[in-house]
């Protein structure tokens, strides 16, 4: 039994939106329940339509697992990690550079440390008391 014209244009044109990608009233996967839903008819309605059907099979050759937009958005996340890995590995890298400057300023730091305390003691023991002045001064 085939169905109305008006049927047969509700199914051609959900069948359209499913396969550009933009559902009105589905998650969009290519599958017959959803050309259905699409078209806002039952799915035995789809089943009677010989000629769309057939034209869906021709289309469709096997379902979709993934929308156009699922696809878009695992491509994105992919893209997120892969920049985020290289983040991560530039901040490991430099973090790496911080702490052996880290290093090498503490060891400068208690270098200097020790070069002024030894200054200090050449220049202490150069000063020496001069006879006579050990008188108090008033």
């Amino acid at each position: 039994m085939p169905v109305s014209a008006a049927t047969e244009t509700k199914l051609r044109a959900a069948m359209s939106r499913l396969l550009t990608g933009e559902p009105l009233h589905t998650d969009g996967a290519l599958t017959k329940e959803n050309l259905a839903r699409e078209a806002q008819v039952s799915h035995a309605t789809v089943h009677r339509a010989e000629d769309v059907l057939a034209e869906w099979n021709a289309k469709v050759s096997r379902p979709v697992l993934r929308t156009p937009g699922e696809v878009q958005r695992d491509t994105t996340i992919a893209d997120l990690k892969s920049r985020l890995r290289e983040a991560s590995r530039k901040a490991s890298e430099l973090q790496c550079k911080l702490d052996a400057l880290a290093t090498v300023t503490a060891n400068l730091y208690h270098e200097n440390r020790e070069l002024k305390a030894k200054l200090s003691k050449q220049y202490n023991a150069r000063i020496i008391s001069l006879p006579g002045t050990d008188a108090k001064r008033s």
